[in-house]
């Protein structure tokens, strides 16, 4: 099956799907921080309170006491008082070498540049500066969803590889190689592949014998 074809496939399955994070790229990076471990509901449930309690903006993060801060963050997860931590280093960066507007200060930076500054953040590595790109709309990169990597794998090719790096690589290949380099289409791609690796290709127990795409998928025919 042709990858067009199985997003087409994915989407008819599962409809449309929509992000629901921020895009912002400073907004981004306070959303992840929000929950540990970093999924979807743990970090909704941290962003909810701190925005609530204290607000998201560099300057109220700045000016809160990292107590206060972890409190707020609690309801995200575990080891708030990091996450706290953190926060106050994120809203500090950008303060200092950004003016406090993240988006602005990457403006006139070239893509390698921006991903470098991206990267000093903390727990942003090469996929969650692949997000950023994508979703902040700076450039239309092939990212994958850092916890789903195996699953666009498995479909095409069957199993993936232990390590890790070699198959979030794999995933882009084949994502670069089969769609146009545009933002609505990587997006897609991103947000299927995502909320399919959640709900039936998870990285252990996967539910092949209900996935909608078992038939076409190399990973299922070759149990």
């Amino acid at each position: 099956m042709l990858v067009a074809q199985l997003l087409d496939a994915l989407e008819g399955f599962h409809g449309e799907q929509v992000a629901g994070w921020p895009t912002d790229p400073y907004l981004f990076l306070v959303w992840w921080h929000c929950g540990y471990p970093a999924s979807d509901a743990t970090c909704a449930r941290g962003w909810e309170s701190l925005t609530s309690q204290i607000g998201v903006q560099v300057d109220r993060i700045l000016a809160a006491k990292q107590a206060t801060l972890a409190e707020a963050l609690k309801p995200g997860g575990m080891v708030p008082e990091l996450r706290a931590m953190r926060l106050k280093e994120i809203a500090e960066r950008v303060a200092k070498e950004y003016g406090g507007d993240l988006r602005a200060g990457l403006g006139g930076l070239s893509i390698a540049q921006i991903r470098r500054a991206l990267k000093k953040f903390p727990n942003i590595a090469d996929p969650g500066a692949d997000r950023i790109l994508l979703f902040g709309g700076i450039a239309p990169d092939a990212a994958v969803p850092s916890n789903n990597p195996h699953v666009l794998v498995r479909i095409q090719a069957g199993r993936e590889s232990l390590n890790y790096g070699r198959t979030y690589q794999r995933a882009q290949e084949m994502l670069i190689a089969a769609l146009p380099p545009h933002f609505d289409a990587r997006i897609r791609a991103y947000l299927l592949l995502k909320r399919h690796g959640q709900q039936f290709c998870k990285r252990t127990n996967p539910r092949c014998s209900d996935c909608p795409v078992a038939p076409d998928c190399a990973f299922f025919s070759g149990q």
